[in-house]
C-alpha cells in the first residue's frame, strides 16, 4: 500500500483488534445479494455495514437467542433456518496466513486481543471453518483473550465495552491500541482513553514495522 505510515507503537504494550474487515475479510454485500437470491430484495433496509435496526444489537448482546432472531426476521420474509444461516453468514470470507503469522510475530512482544461485534450464528459457522482449514484452534493461538459482543452483552462503539476489557485484563489505556475499520468504534475506544486507528484501507499487513517471516 502506498502512502501509508506505519503505527506508531512507541509506549504500546497492548494491542487490541477488532476482527471483520480486520482480521478476518468481509463483504457485506455477499449476505445482502443472498438474501436477494432468496426473494428478500430489502434487508438492506434493515441492515447494512453501518447501520440496522435495534433487532441487530439486541442480537450481537446477547440479549435474543439465535431462534428468536430467525423468527424475528422471518415475520418479515419466510425462509428455513439453514437459508437463513447460509445467507446470514455469506459476509464471512477467509482470514489470509499471512495475517495469521503477523499476528503471531506481535504476540511475541506484545499482550494480543480480539474485540468483535458478532454473534452466535457467525462464530458458531467461522471458528470451526478456519480451525479446519489450518488444523489447530488459531484465535487461541494468536490471542491471549478473544471478546465477542454477545457473550459479554456490550458493543462497539460504546465505551463501556472498552472499559470491561481495560478492567478485566487490567491494562493501562494510554499502553493499548486499539484498531478497527469502523470510524465510529475507534472514536469509542479513544473516549475510553485508549489509543485508535481506523483501517480505512489496505490491510494491517501495511501497519506494523515487524518482519514476517514467509514460508
Amino acid at each position: 500500500m502506498q502512502n501509508k505510515k506505519l503505527i506508531d507503537l512507541n509506549g504500546i504494550r497492548n494491542i487490541i483488534f477488532d476482527l471483520g474487515g480486520v482480521v478476518v475479510n468481509i463483504n457485506y454485500n455477499l449476505t445482502l445479494d443472498a438474501f436477494r437470491v432468496l426473494g428478500f430484495y430489502h434487508f438492506d433496509s434493515i441492515y447494512t455495514q453501518l447501520k440496522q435496526t435495534p433487532l441487530f444489537d439486541l442480537f450481537e448482546t446477547g440479549k435474543i437467542s439465535s431462534a428468536s432472531f430467525r423468527e424475528e426476521i422471518r415475520k418479515q420474509f419466510p425462509m428455513t433456518d439453514t437459508e437463513f444461516d447460509k445467507a446470514w453468514c455469506a459476509m464471512l470470507l477467509d482470514t489470509p496466513e499471512e495475517r495469521i503469522k503477523l499476528l503471531k510475530k506481535l504476540k511475541e512482544k506484545y499482550r494480543v486481543f480480539l474485540l468483535s461485534n458478532t454473534n452466535d450464528i457467525h462464530i458458531n459457522y467461522y471458528l470451526p471453518e478456519l480451525n479446519k482449514k489450518y488444523g489447530y484452534d488459531v484465535f487461541s493461538t494468536l490471542f491471549e483473550h478473544t471478546y465477542y459482543s454477545h457473550e459479554i452483552g456490550l458493543r462497539k462503539p460504546d465505551k463501556e465495552i472498552f472499559e470491561f476489557i481495560v478492567n478485566k485484563e487490567s491494562l493501562h489505556v494510554k499502553e493499548t491500541l486499539f484498531i478497527d475499520d469502523l470510524k465510529a468504534n475507534v472514536n469509542g475506544a479513544i473516549q475510553a482513553g485508549l489509543a485508535g486507528y481506523c483501517l480505512e484501507q489496505g490491510t494491517i499487513l501495511d501497519l506494523f514495522p515487524i518482519p514476517v517471516i514467509f514460508d
